[in-house]
């Protein structure tokens, strides 16, 4: 297959994929789904695959359904969101230590229960995280009844209006996780007793949400498995009913044939063992492609799959393709759905010792994303 005439990368987003993924954890949780687009949607771009993902998509931040994660904000930050009608995530404990960031400007936490980013007579509406061992935010659980307390004040006085509660997983183990459960489950109490009776719960992201049936409470949320990559080490997507959303090809730029023992790219790590042509791909670790995958990363050109030889460079990186006819302008596949055979972004990650999640992830800006499907 040949790429466009002009196209030297680009990374296709198959939006049929991320609808058909969204549609079957519904059916599968039985639950609300949150789809969490952080990072700019895993990689494969917010706005219009978020609009995919969820109907009551707002933008550019998020309100339920959707949810996007985003790090702390001051009290004029979570103003603006909140005056676009988004939901704000509240994750760490309103004591003088968390109150303030290394600039000493408030942070969503603090300014959210004070209920500074309510707009006029329309209250603030937040989702409150609390810790329950994962040991990175969330309320403490120390703070719990003070916060439930002042947050079931606000609400009272038409300043706040708690949406939500909610926490993470670690996934470490079924106990571990079971564990958080129980201690969420806690919280729930807690906050009812203050008079808190939001009106989603959710603690169960991709892995849970599929693994842990008790952990999707009323709601999951729903980050990695929206585009169609495996949380799991021993299940592929396909074993999930799901289907990986983003191709990352390249239009081959160049073909020469060598003799034997040429060397290729930095340091020579790779030495042509025979006569053979070597086709170079624009991919570069200036696009994401892991320089750490240099003579591992897997590419298929015209059906036929190959290893990437020698070192990745910035901008390219060199395939070996023996006496395989090979031609300027035809597709090289990094990584796509596998059923389709091409090379899986899990096959990536193996090679470069990383998860997929970081593959599709990291893929930069200067990669065109093109939208295909209905």
């Amino acid at each position: 297959m040949r790429m466009a005439s002009g196209v030297l990368r680009e990374a296709l987003i198959d939006v049929d994929a991320i609808a058909e993924n969204v549609r079957h954890l519904r059916r599968l949780t039985g639950v609300e789904v949150i789809a969490v687009v952080k990072a700019e949607g895993y990689g494969h771009g917010a706005a219009s695959r978020g609009r995919r993902a969820a109907p009551r998509w707002r933008e550019p931040y998020s309100a339920s359904p959707t949810s996007t994660k985003r790090s702390p904000c001051g009290a004029e930050e979570s103003a603006r969101r909140s005056s676009r009608g988004c939901t704000l995530p509240v994750r760490r404990s309103p004591r003088p230590s968390a109150r303030t960031s290394s600039s000493g400007s408030p942070t969503s936490t603090s300014c959210c229960v004070r209920g500074d980013a309510a707009q006029g007579d329309r209250p603030a509406a937040v989702h409150l995280k609390i810790e329950t061992g994962l040991s990175r935010n969330g309320i403490a659980p120390a703070d719990w009844r003070v916060v439930f307390s002042e947050a079931a004040r606000l609400e009272r006085i038409g300043r706040l209006r708690v949406v939500g509660l909610f926490s993470h997983l670690s996934n470490t183990s079924e106990a571990d996780d079971r564990a958080a459960l129980a201690r969420f489950e806690e919280g729930v109490v807690l906050a009812a007793a203050a008079g808190l009776n939001p009106p989603l719960r959710h603690i169960a992201a991709t892995h849970a949400a599929i693994a842990l049936p008790e952990a999707r409470l009323n709601a999951v949320r729903i980050g990695i498995g929206i585009y169609g990559i495996s949380p799991f080490d021993d299940r592929s997507s396909a074993d999930l009913g799901l289907r990986p959303a983003m191709t990352l090809r390249g239009a081959v730029a160049a073909v020469r044939r060598v003799p034997a023992g040429t060397g290729v790219s930095y340091g020579y790590a790779y030495r042509t063992e025979t006569d053979t042509t070597l086709a170079l791909v624009p991919l570069g670790y200036a696009d994401g492609v892991p320089r750490q995958a240099s003579g591992r990363g897997p590419v298929t050109i015209n059906g036929r799959r190959f290893t990437v030889a020698g070192r990745i460079a910035m901008d390219q990186f060199v395939v070996d393709v023996g006496d395989h006819p090979v031609a300027v302008g035809d597709e090289a596949v990094l990584f796509g759905d596998p059923t389709l055979g091409v090379p899986s972004a899990r096959d990536w990650a193996d090679a470069a010792d990383t998860i997929d999640y970081e593959i599709v992830t990291r893929i930069g800006a200067r990669v065109p994303r093109r939208e295909v499907g209905a």
